[in-house]
């Protein structure tokens, strides 16, 4: 099954963080920040959202910085996925 956005909204799928902190002492599950990092997987069209023009400025397959609690998370045939407006992504991560 494939997600199509709608208006200004991407689809991103989260990027796992390292498990392990870098001086070797490996996170429990209840100890580890939600991800802020990830990739766009589908995006909408744009165009006209509440009477004004949005033109997308991300593209399919960039890895984007977004806020802890941003968008809707959904799941679909068993993969996390969030959707969410192009306005809550911070940054593109290069």
């Amino acid at each position: 099954m494939q997600i199509k956005p709608l208006g200004d909204r991407v689809v991103i799928k989260m990027i796992e963080m390292e498990e392990t902190t870098k001086s070797g002492i490996l996170l429990p599950g209840s100890a580890k920040e939600k991800p802020q990092v990830a990739e766009i997987v589908a995006v909408g069209p744009g165009g006209l959202v509440d009477g004004k023009e949005v033109s997308m400025q991300v593209q399919k397959g960039d890895r984007v910085l977004i806020s802890k609690y941003a968008g809707t998370e959904v799941k679909i045939d068993n993969v996390d996925y969030t959707i969410l407006k192009q306005g809550e992504i911070l940054a593109i991560v290069e």
